[in-house]
């Protein structure tokens, strides 16, 4: 029954969530296609390229990184969701993630997949409300804020957030959180490696590790319940 109701959830999840997130790309061209064609600035060919080729440089570990890192906490719908949306690593992920363990619910199961979908949505609704209320009385807020402050949310608030994310999940999982402080502590230290190169090899180094600590441990089960 759980596979049943899983198989439908994912079906429903790609045929709404596909084509929505590709429709969002699209549109997301339209204040440019409109500015170009108003101001009549269209740029070659060669300068898209050259903009995009930077981008993918700097970005482009990013475009595989985060939908298998994050898909554990956000389920299929709630990545659809929290790539349509925005703020996937310190808004989405962390409200799936405490939604997830709150609610004790597993990660893979239909539990878990409604659990993640319901909480982004609270927190895209939460987002909205409280981006306007920024939208409209932030600029005045932030200029009265002392100069340490404003310069500390900006360098620190991030940090503050995927690390408490990472210390929810390191608490469940300590011998899979060693490696993922250990591999990129190495890596930066000791190996002259650009920064995406670190992120990849965490997450990746990483998922593998967790993955021999799961076949460890089935092993060890598969042969309890034979000796049993």
């Amino acid at each position: 029954m759980e596979n049943k109701y899983m198989t439908e959830w994912k079906r429903n999840s790609i045929r709404i969530g596909a084509p929505t997130c590709i429709l969002a790309a699209f549109t997301a061209f339209i204040p440019v296609l409109y500015l170009c064609s108003r101001y009549n600035c269209w740029p070659s060919l060669e300068v898209v390229l050259s903009a995009w080729a930077l981008t993918a440089l700097s970005f482009g570990a990013f475009y595989i990184v985060e939908p298998i890192s994050y898909y554990a906490a956000l389920g299929m719908s709630g990545t659809y969701l929290g790539f349509l949306s925005g703020n996937i690593g310190n808004m989405r992920v962390p409200c799936a993630a405490l939604a997830l363990d709150v609610t004790e619910s597993e990660s893979g199961t239909i539990q878990a997949e409604v659990v993640s979908t319901m909480a982004i949505c609270g927190s895209i609704i939460t987002n909205l409300i409280a981006t306007t209320s920024a939208v409209l009385v932030g600029s005045a807020v932030v200029a009265i804020l002392p100069a340490f402050l404003d310069a500390a949310l900006k360098n620190y608030a991030a940090a503050a957030i995927f690390g408490g994310t990472f210390g929810n999940f390191a608490v469940k999982y300590p011998k899979i959180a060693v490696f993922g402080l250990l591999i990129p502590t190495v890596l930066k230290l000791f190996i002259p490696v650009p920064a995406w190169m670190i992120i990849v090899c965490a997450v990746f180094g990483t998922l593998g590790i967790a993955r021999l600590f799961y076949n460890s441990d089935q092993k060890k089960e598969n042969n309890s319940e034979e000796n049993a």
